[in-house]
């Protein structure tokens, strides 16, 4: 009975936390959006992002609709998997959806109201944009939080599922949320670098003209661009960060304690959600402490979010040693793995920080190096992009080493132990999801602000400060990138586990439904025999070892996909970029009045070129995630799944590292040239910084953030489709 009093934590704070959004969003309503002119900028950018959203989520209804059918085929007529299974799915990416569109709405509502609060104050600005932020920090860990704890109510205290029944098909939910979370991703990505590389390659450096200057055709769509890639995409994405490091970590507790009792394997299963409830709460305290004084610097601005972060985290390492100590007092050491992956996510989000800000020297060198020509700028760029992912990588490495050895993994028999330390390890590191989102879905919200103001044209001191916001924004957004990008590493890890799980499971099910397995699992023909095979064993029964051919061959496969993947979405990015370039010119160049500003540009123009261009080229990188895994799992058999996705985790993890400190310090590069430093705005400099930018552009927010989706969605198909490999693959 106590432990289902513990359990109620997740979903108790998941209610608390969606209130606290609500309450916000209600508070910033309350605001004035300002001048009828800033009333009008605003309405127009929620035009055009409503309508993308609209066109977006009717593209991603028809594909979920034949992955919806193609699992049903898999449970109710191959009878491989639960029936539960398609259910799950279809919810998954329900709320992962719904997570973004919240978002996008309250930032389109607080953009000019952060505008409005900058004719004040610096500190006002931050308060609403921060908070305008918070509202997608919270809807997104409240709803996740709560549609599991709701599965898991289901699956386990209603239709009576065992453990490691419920948990393994609530990771189809995981898949729901991820499939999802990639279109959104890839889709708003490559509308908003389509509608920024346009607005700035014609507007600033052939035009001569300032960022956000009504006289853009592209200027709106620019802004939309923000709404729908920053923030709907980026809700999207961190949600199913959130929720498949959750259930990963749930799954393994199952399983790792099998063998316990049931009340022990209970508490191991609904840690990793108290911890998630736990860090909820602590998020909501964090960010009421976030504020600035008139005038401050990015620094001071960038150690104001830190006390919020920081004071979240102390509360949440309190909270899981309490939490551990009461569910799990004879394995104390799980307590060290999920500092470990705290501390983890915390020294990648200062290496993120430090490679992406111009307070540092990274960026600042990078800055340096415009004055010599757009050449040098993206050479400097991009080796610092390399330099920067050492620390990370040498962060997650050790938090994995940590994670593993604090659960006693190294301890002979006791591997699954080790990998639920690393699932939940994965969990302490999203742990402070509540305000570190808010502190990058602020990040767009600001960038409007700025944009608000200037088409607006209001008084310099309300751009100064808006700017002031934009460009901490940048960092804030690079670091909130970088902790998805660890989490991911450390949540694909320990899917690994679950996919030989779910293996498992694929077999039981076969069994069950009274087929046969292949020859060589033969000797497997009842349940109690497969629900007895350790990791080692599996690992030796399925040739996981760097002797298979097979394996290797996988690996090399899924290696590919991660720069196959950047590729396409970065070719469909330069194709629509192509398109708005050539529209905004003939704007410019055909319509009398616009360089002059006595005519209004044609802004739906550009608005649709980015939305038919988005919609268009999101489909094939998204479709390839989820058949490359089936169709290796088919022809290489599990072990090849197993390359494939050991793979595509690797090298994702180190190329979306890149690809996002890269692409944050190019931005900021510019930003530090634009705040008069190195001949200022207009300078040679600043047009080199501007062509940097924009090469970096759809490294950081295309290709970058949806790596980790990748990786992840990748294993969630895996272990969907296990039964099917197990049953039919032809090696």
């Amino acid at each position: 009975m106590a432990n289902v009093i513990v359990f109620s934590i997740a979903p108790v704070s998941a209610v608390v936390g969606l209130f606290f959004a609500f309450w916000f969003y209600k508070n910033i309503m309350k605001l004035s959006e300002g001048t009828e002119r800033m009333v009008e900028i605003a309405e127009a950018v929620r035009q055009g992002a409503r309508a993308y959203i609209r066109q977006q989520y009717k593209i991603v209804f028809i594909f979920f609709i034949i992955a919806a059918l193609f699992m049903a085929f898999l449970s109710f007529v191959l009878k491989v998997q639960s029936p539960w299974t398609p259910f799950a799915f279809l919810t998954g990416g329900f709320f992962s959806a719904l997570s973004g569109f919240f978002g996008l709405v309250t930032a389109t509502y607080a953009s000019a109201r952060t505008t409005n609060q900058a004719r004040d104050s610096l500190d006002k600005a931050l308060k609403v944009a921060f908070r305008s932020g918070a509202v997608m920090g919270l809807v997104v860990v409240g709803l996740a939080l709560l549609d599991i704890s709701i599965w898991f109510i289901v699956l386990y205290f209603v239709m009576k599922n065992t453990l490691v029944t419920a948990t393994i098909t609530m990771l189809s939910f995981g898949m729901g949320a991820s499939l999802q979370a990639l279109f959104a991703r890839v889709g708003g990505g490559i509308f908003t670098k389509a509608a920024d590389v346009g607005a700035d390659l014609v507007g600033k450096v052939e035009q001569n003209i300032p960022e956000d200057d009504p006289r853009n055709p592209a200027v709106i769509a620019d802004n939309v661009g923000d709404n729908v890639g920053d923030v709907a995409g980026m809700g999207a994405d961190l949600y199913e960060s959130y929720a498949g490091a959750v259930l990963a970590a749930a799954a393994l507790g199952a399983s790792a304690f099998f063998r316990d009792a049931l009340d022990i394997s209970f508490n191991a299963v609904i840690l990793p959600m108290v911890i998630a409830g736990i860090g909820v709460l602590a998020s909501i305290i964090g960010i009421f402490l976030v504020r600035a004084k008139e005038g401050a610097t990015q620094k001071e601005l960038l150690n104001s979010l830190g006390l919020g972060i920081n004071v979240s985290s102390a509360l949440i390492i309190i909270g899981s040693f309490v939490t551990v100590k009461l569910l799990l007092p004879d394995h104390i050491g799980v307590f060290g793995s999920i500092a470990s992956g705290l501390v983890a996510g915390l020294i990648i989000g200062k290496s993120v920080e430090y490679y992406t800000s111009d307070s540092y020297k990274p960026t600042q060198e990078v800055a340096h190096n415009s004055t010599t020509g757009e050449a040098t700028v993206i050479i400097s760029g991009l080796a610092s992009g390399m330099i920067s992912t050492a620390v990370p990588v040498f962060a997650v490495s050790a938090g994995i080493i940590g994670a593993f050895f604090f659960a006693g993994g190294f301890q002979p028999g006791n591997t699954m132990m080790g990998l639920y330390g690393i699932g939940v390890a994965a969990v302490g590191m999203l742990s402070t999801l509540g305000i570190t989102l808010a502190t990058d879905a602020y990040g767009p919200i600001a960038d409007n602000a700025g944009g608000n103001a200037q088409m607006a044209g209001l008084p310099l001191e309300v751009r100064r400060r808006t700017d002031a916001l934009d460009s901490l924004g940048n960092t804030t957004a690079a670091t909130g990138k970088g902790f998805a990008i660890g989490s991911a590493a450390l949540t694909a890890l320990a899917l690994l586990a679950s996919y030989a799980e779910e293996i498992k499971m694929g077999m039981i099910h076969i069994l069950e439904a009274g087929g046969k397995l292949p020859a060589y699992l033969s000797q497997f023909s009842t349940r109690e025999l497969v629900e007895n095979i350790s990791i080692d064993q599996f690992m030796e029964i399925f040739k996981v070892n760097l002797m298979n051919p097979k394996l290797i061959a996988g690996m090399f496969i899924g290696a590919m996909m991660a720069f196959m993947f950047s590729g396409l979405t970065m070719k469909a990015v330069g194709r629509a970029a192509s398109r708005m370039v050539d529209e905004v010119r003939r704007q410019f160049r055909d319509i009398p009045g616009v360089r002059e500003g006595t005519t209004k540009p044609d802004y739906q123009a550009c608005v649709q070129i980015s939305t038919q261009g988005a919609q268009r080229e999101m489909v094939l990188p998204s479709s390839l995630s989820i058949l490359v895994p089936i169709f290796s799992g088919l022809l290489l058999g599990v072990s090849g799944v197993m390359g494939v996705l050991v793979g595509a985790m690797s090298s994702g993890f180190i190329l979306a590292i890149f690809m996002a400190n890269a692409g944050g310090s190019w931005d900021n590069a510019k930003k530090f040239i634009e705040g008069g430093n190195l001949g200022g705005k207009g300078s040679p400099a600043h047009k080199a910084s501007v062509v940097g930018d924009t090469v970096g552009d759809p490294l950081k927010d295309t290709a970058g953030p949806s790596l980790n989706i990748l990786i992840k969605l990748m294993s969630m198909v895996s272990i969907v489709v296990a039964g099917l490999i197990v049953g039919y693959s032809l090696m």
